[in-house]
């Protein structure tokens, strides 16, 4: 019986001993690498691709260059989402592999006291990843001809703690005894390809979003609930009612979004206690990219995240985000 795949040796292909045990100039190295990989690793001015620089770097201090074009310095993180960088690069090396050696997430506390820093740096940190995991998804589209999606929605948030006495309970599923926090994520989950997360205040307010990213000749897999019933309009639909059955012939099941959200809803439980609010679509976001590379080794995963850190601009939300500048 074969093991599944993050119990084999080919889910480990990078090791946090090695990570730590590497100097700030390997970790260097590793940046420029991935961030100028058309000239293997020299670095080029990112305002003007000036190739033509020379090293300005102060004694002890960080790497940096200067351009000889436009004469602007810049380091291996300048105009990224680690741009103006504290710590060495060899921490954000090992948050990264960190971060993605848990399977459903790590806590801010937890990445703290694995780096030795404060809470607040962690937070912003972890946050900054996630956002290089959801640059992959920004404007993809999904479906097509011979292709299915899986449609389905979770609420999260708006917890009401009941009252202690009986006869003071209500139904907190009605609306009148909500608080208004409750937003409900809603997924389309092409089988065998990407899972497109996003946040909502109901799952009827999601059609047209559903409709802007999956193809039209696209067939929709659904459950019962009557917020998808506008969708056949345009898209050939199979329903099935969870309350009598889990999967019917013919494909017609909604599995695959069930397994992101039992991801989603095991990071909540297990590791953070509470992703409603603002930050829910990165952590949903976070969660679905980590269910459609749950079959990557762990040291490709870190350099793909690598990368796109590398490649996204500086963050709108974090950066200078405790010194309120956002």
């Amino acid at each position: 019986m074969s093991s599944h795949f993050l119990l084999s040796a080919k889910a480990r292909t990078l090791s946090l001993s090695a990570v730590l045990r590497m100097s700030d100039e390997e970790a260097e190295a590793r940046f420029r690498y991935i961030r100028w990989h058309a000239t293997s690793g020299k670095p080029v001015c990112w305002r003007c691709g000036c190739e033509t620089v020379y090293d300005c770097r102060k004694a002890n201090g960080a790497p940096r260059w200067r351009c000889k074009a436009c004469r602007k310095d810049f380091s291996v993180t300048s105009n990224t989402i680690f741009a103006f960088h504290k710590m060495p690069l060899r921490n954000y090396l090992a948050a990264i592999a960190i971060f993605m050696n848990e399977v459903k997430g790590k806590s801010a506390l937890a990445l703290s006291r694995d780096l030795d820093c404060q809470y607040k740096t962690a937070f912003v940190l972890a946050h900054k990843i996630r956002e290089a995991m959801a640059s992959e998804l920004k404007g993809l589209h999904i479906g097509g001809d011979g292709e299915t999606v899986e449609i389905d929605g979770a609420y999260f948030g708006g917890y009401i703690k009941p009252a202690n006495f009986k006869e003071n309970r209500r139904d907190r599923r009605l609306a009148k005894n909500q608080n208004g926090k409750r937003q409900v994520v809603v997924v389309a989950r092409e089988r065998g390809g990407s899972t497109l997360p996003a946040v909502f205040k109901s799952e009827s307010a999601a059609l047209g979003w559903i409709m802007s990213r999956v193809a039209t000749e696209t067939r929709l897999v659904a459950d019962e609930a009557p917020s998808w019933n506008d969708l056949h309009a345009r898209y050939r639909m199979d329903r099935i009612d969870h309350g009598q059955v889990y999967s019917l012939p013919g494909g017609i099941y909604s599995n695959g979004a069930e397994e992101f959200f039992s991801r989603l809803r095991r990071a909540e439980i297990g590791h953070h206690h509470h992703i409603a609010g603002a930050y829910l679509v990165r952590y949903a976001q976070e969660s679905a990219w980590r269910e459609d590379h749950r079959r990557v080794d762990n040291g490709r995963q870190v350099q793909a995240i690598m990368g796109l850190a590398m490649a996204c601009r500086p963050s709108v939300d974090w950066c200078g985000y405790w010194q309120r500048r956002t």
